[in-house]
């Protein structure tokens, strides 16, 4: 299996998104985007990688169910999430707990980032994102 750092070192840009569950409504609208744009971000040298903190069992179970085309990088101990400020504190109905924040960074060769998108909606954001990737890489 390959790691994240070996994964990040195979292009000039990665695309990271952080999303809060496979198999939820909007997280498959999202993932689905970044799937069908997959070779318009690889025209600009951008790979994909979807993160949540789902198992590997989970991602493969989502990735055969929606026939996703990205990579899926599974953070249980939320590493990354906390690395990138995609798990933050959130409040619903009065009840503060800590959650993902559905997130996006644009990360060079060095994890650098480049660019980020924060607290974003799943509609339309993959097309958002490569508009942004294509005039400005």
């Amino acid at each position: 299996m390959l790691s994240l750092k070996d994964l990040l070192s195979q292009s000039p840009y990665t695309l990271l998104y952080f999303y809060p569950r496979d198999n939820t409504p909007w997280c498959t609208v999202e993932s689905q985007d970044f799937s069908h744009l997959i070779y318009d971000f690889a025209a600009c040298n951008v790979q994909l990688m979807g993160v949540s903190k789902d198992s590997h069992e989970s991602h493969c179970k989502f990735i055969d169910k929606h026939s996703l085309t990205i990579t899926l990088v599974s953070d249980e101990d939320l590493a990354l999430h906390k690395k990138y400020g995609a798990w933050w504190e959130k409040k619903m109905y009065g009840k503060t707990y800590e959650g993902v924040i559905r997130s996006t960074f644009l990360l060079d060769s060095t994890w650098t980032i480049i660019h980020s998108w924060k607290n974003v909606r799943a509609k339309w954001h993959a097309a958002l994102v490569l508009d942004y990737v294509s005039s400005s890489l």
